[in-house]
């Protein structure tokens, strides 16, 4: 991250809108989330355009558009009066406001600073527009979950640096700086370092959340990886995606997500605290593998699992089939479905077997107008009837479950994969 930031200083920067003349500034040393995905976001693009290749930062400009990239020194609340924990809800922390709650998603890849544990430090702070005031810095307890948005209780209860009307003698890629110095906590692992800015001549007060990587020192906390997860099994693969699931690994404090990724490139591609997740972007018809990698609090990572290959199905064939899934109605232990299958092609169908696989744990408990038969995730219905070009056949099932229903979107009929409605 320290790479990146430096290269910040020979970029052409755009000038903010006018509707941002009153943001007044940001932490550029630790890097804020904004500050860190601006200059990741314009070191992507050219000529000032947004292009962020970070995937949290990506995130965060699809969810909340540019206005927090180009206006990262403005993260402020205008009327907090001291109120921070009264007018910011726990999981609103780093981005309080409309404008800023895209920062608030918690993810595994937002950029980070290393910082050694215990050590001294000289915190950087654009000061776009001066004001008089009193920082507090905070840090996240030792065991904190990184997987969920930040709350009030993850921070420790005291902040470990406090600094008031800090000299203006630091010059940053985008003008002058407050610097202050101070002495880091014992910490290791990942963890988030926020700071409140509170003026004393407003109301008004500015946050900033700073993911940070603490190094040396055990800090008291966890340096201890957990276990490599145990060998995933792959279910429903479709032309585009798969559901795998896992073994638990186990952990000296505990295990809080675990990652997937690609195990030729190393790439994460899904990230979740349950055992299982659906892989998706894949390629029709291409042969993959996967292993899945566990994290714990503090951000040790487990050596990764044994692979498991995965190939994925055919194309849909629009000119063969289409099916329309709709859930009818819900309750606290299941649904009801409704199941449409059309013949899009220009040949009759005689008989007619449908599959898919259950992205949860759904069970069918009942079926009308076919023959159910169910093992594990994967679901097949068939009948004996034709269905003449133009036509379709229905049927209904109710399902057993525990948990939000995520409808399936891949079918196959006869063996073709068919079109979803």
């Amino acid at each position: 991250m320290a790479g990146a930031l430096a290269g910040l200083t020979g970029l052409f920067v755009t000038a903010p809108p006018a509707d941002e003349a009153l943001a007044h500034g940001g932490l550029t040393y630790p890097a804020t989330r904004t500050y860190a995905c601006y200059v990741d976001a314009v070191g992507g693009g050219s000529g000032g355009a947004l292009n962020p290749t970070n995937p949290a930062c990506a995130q965060a400009l699809r969810e909340g558009g540019q206005y927090a990239f180009y206006n990262w020194f403005g993260n402020l609340i205008s009327d907090a009066a001291g109120r921070h924990r009264e007018v910011i809800a726990d999981g609103e922390l780093c981005g309080p406001s409309d404008s800023f709650d895209a920062f608030n998603a918690p993810h595994d890849e937002w950029p980070t600073t290393e910082l050694e544990s215990g050590a001294g430090i000289t915190f950087r702070y654009n000061a776009w527009a001066p004001h008089p005031g009193t920082w507090y810095q905070y840090v996240t307890k030792d065991g904190w979950d990184p997987d969920q948005p930040l709350t009030w209780d993850d921070l420790e209860p005291v902040p470990f640096d406090e600094v008031t009307n800090p000299p203006i003698d630091g010059e940053g890629p985008h003008g002058r700086e407050y610097t202050w110095d101070a002495t880091l906590p014992e910490k290791s692992g990942r963890h988030i370092i926020y700071s409140i800015w509170e003026r004393s001549d407003s109301p008004e007060a500015f946050y900033n959340c700073s993911d940070v990587v603490f190094t040396g020192g055990d800090g008291g906390g966890d340096a201890e990886a957990p276990d490599a997860p145990g060998a995933p099994t792959a279910t429903g693969p479709t032309a585009d995606s798969v559901q795998l699931q896992w073994p638990a690994a186990s952990d000296n404090v505990r295990v809080t997500g675990y990652e997937v990724r690609d195990a030729e490139s190393d790439k994460v591609v899904a990230s979740t605290t349950q055992t299982s997740a659906r892989v998706t972007g894949l390629t029709p018809e291409t042969d993959y593998e996967f292993t899945v990698v566990a994290r714990d609090a503090a951000g040790n990572r487990s050596a990764p699992s044994a692979p498991v290959a995965v190939t994925t199905g055919g194309a849909p064939n629009p000119g063969y089939c289409s099916v329309d899934f709709r859930v009818t109605s819900r309750w606290s232990q299941g649904y009801s479905s409704q199941v449409t299958v059309s013949n899009t092609g220009g040949g009759a169908i005689s008989g007619w077997d449908l599959e898919w696989y259950f992205l949860g744990d759904e069970r069918v408990a009942s079926g009308w107008s076919g023959t159910f038969a169910q093992s594990g995730k994967r679901v097949s219905v068939s009948g004996t009837g034709s269905i003449a070009p133009g036509a379709s056949v229905g049927f209904g099932f109710n399902a057993d479950t525990q948990r939000p229903v995520t409808e399936p979107d891949y079918f196959t009929l006869n063996g073709t994969p068919c079109a979803t409605v």
